[in-house]
């Protein structure tokens, strides 16, 4: 059986980048509009932190996706040149 603390954050996980940070941007809209209970203040500072987090592990695995993409590029471009170099 999953606890409540696991659950928000499997449920965050599912979110996507987009949909992480406009809730993300709602979060922060609202604490700093105040009028919130120190509970409620709480627990929206809770979730903006989780999904800043989830934010950042979507952003970090963008730009692995784009390192791995342009080092495989690279690699490609240097095999050809090797070849080119051969023919010559």
């Amino acid at each position: 059986m999953t606890s409540e603390v696991e659950q928000p954050t499997a449920m965050s996980e599912a979110l996507g980048y987009e949909q992480a940070r406009d809730e993300l941007i709602e979060v922060v809209r609202r604490l700093e509009a105040g009028g919130t209970t120190l509970e409620e203040s709480l627990a929206l500072w809770e979730r903006g932190e989780e999904l800043a987090k989830v934010c950042r592990r979507r952003l970090d695995g963008a730009r692995a996706r784009l390192d791995a993409a342009l080092a495989d590029e690279t690699d490609a471009g240097d095999t050809r040149d090797t070849e080119d170099a051969q023919d010559a």
